[in-house]
């Protein structure tokens, strides 16, 4: 899963026990006891939650001598409290990596374990989810699925709103906003409230604007010279111009509940969201009957006049799991574990994902899977979310700006400026 922005929240912490002895933390053996692994996830409720129940279970039934304890956090609470506790050397033995200048970050620090991978592993997995999870040869993380980003939508919505095809550039986009609005939807939902949702706006335009090397060359410099970085937030002021987005959209959540941009799609208010493929079953939670909607699709990020990516390249990356330093070999043995075949099939079908493993890709049917699929397959290149490219500060300071130039406090220029000024703060 992404950032994995992912799953709704039933409490801050919410631990899942999968047996009654250990504790949750202590991978430097203050706490746990011998054979007790704990693992730190944002899957909340639901089949998600379930999975790393039944996954556990699974596990401790062919590794007897083995416990395997799980801790829910709430996503947007995750980042911190996990740095609290890498710092604090009472961080879990597994848990959900971000990637990018998080990942990056811990490494240098020496927090988290190179991964040796066997032959097995490395097929199971693939070698351009690795890509994203390794730093000068050394692999930190295993991956789990792969997490193009794209715009949802009801089928529905948009057949009543007369719009025949989904849009491939950003004029058709906005096209697409002013049929919508004719028929009393709000046409695009976001949850500014959290920032970073607002930000993959701006990510997917810089995308399309910047090319790779310019891209990949800011994530080693923290450089933003290049006009690209403006012209992105240019492109965003130009579609807020359309008001696209849903009426109170900066006081919005994301996934909490019916009025946040999920919920508004679950229950038909809004006929697209930009987000990544954790969507499908945060919506299907949002719905009345949890149950998915039958008309969900999805298409890539539109195309911009003149930009200097390529139009194909695709927002994401691999979402994976990483080994705290004093990790013992079974941890490792648990995420080679749920990268096999059944275990990934498990893993797709529970958080309505696509796995790396291909193996198990038959079992992707959903049509707006299918789609995101086929567009990462054809992508020339996939760019991880800036925020966590970046690093936490520049990440930061780009979501902040971003959101800011929404709410008319601020302009592309100012985005640049700020993320300059965080750069320089290292």
């Amino acid at each position: 899963m992404r950032k994995t922005r992912s799953m709704t929240a039933a409490a801050i912490g919410l631990g899942i026990a999968l047996a009654a002895t250990g504790c949750a933390g202590g991978s430097d053996g203050s706490s746990g006891g011998q054979g007790t692994l704990t693992l730190w996830t944002n899957a909340m409720e639901g089949r998600g939650a379930q999975y790393w129940r039944d996954a556990a279970k699974e596990y401790q039934s062919l590794h007897p001598d083995v416990t395997i304890k799980i801790q829910s956090v709430q996503n947007e609470d995750l980042d911190g409290k996990l740095q609290n506790a890498l710092n604090s050397n009472s961080a879990p033995d597994i848990f959900l990596q971000r990637g990018g200048g998080k990942m990056q970050a811990m490494v240098n620090a020496g927090q988290i374990q190179a991964l040796e991978l066997t032959d097995t592993d490395k097929a199971n997995v693939g070698e351009a989810a690795l890509e994203g999870v390794s730093i000068d040869g050394k692999v930190y993380a295993m991956p789990l699925d792969t997490q193009p980003e794209g715009i949802y939508y009801s089928k529905n919505l948009f057949k009543k709103a007369g719009i025949t095809s989904t849009p491939t550039t950003m004029d058709e986009l906005k096209d697409a906003v002013a049929k919508l609005k004719a028929i009393k939807v709000a046409p695009i939902a976001v949850g500014a409230k959290d920032a970073w949702p607002a930000a993959h706006w701006y990510y997917n335009l810089a995308l399309r604007e910047c090319s790779q090397d310019t891209m990949a060359e800011a994530a080693k410099s923290l450089t933003f010279d290049d006009p690209c970085w403006t012209k992105a937030g240019e492109d965003l002021a130009e579609l807020l111009d359309a008001e696209p987005f849903q009426k109170g959209f900066l006081t919005a959540s994301s996934q909490q509940g019916a009025g946040s941009s999920a919920g508004m799609i679950a229950n038909r208010k809004a006929a697209m969201e930009l987000m990544g493929n954790w969507n499908p079953l945060v919506i299907a939670d949002l719905t009345p009957d949890k149950k998915q909607l039958p008309d969900l699709g999805w298409f890539p990020f539109p195309a911009v006049p003149g930009g200097k990516g390529d139009p194909t390249a695709i927002m994401g990356g691999a979402g994976g799991y990483s080994l705290s330093k004093n990790a013992p070999k079974e941890a490792f043995g648990f995420l080679q574990f749920v990268v096999t075949k059944d275990q990934q099939e498990a893993y797709a079908e529970a958080f309505d994902t696509i796995p790396v493993n291909k193996d198990a890709q038959g079992v992707v049917t959903e049509p707006y899977n299918i789609s995101a699929l086929q567009a990462f397959n054809k992508a020339a290149y996939s760019m991880q979310f800036l925020d966590t490219m970046y690093g936490q500060n520049v990440g930061n300071a780009m979501n902040i700006a971003v959101v800011n130039l929404m709410a008319g406090k601020g302009s592309a220029a100012d985005i640049v400026k700020d993320v300059k000024a965080a750069a320089e703060k290292g």
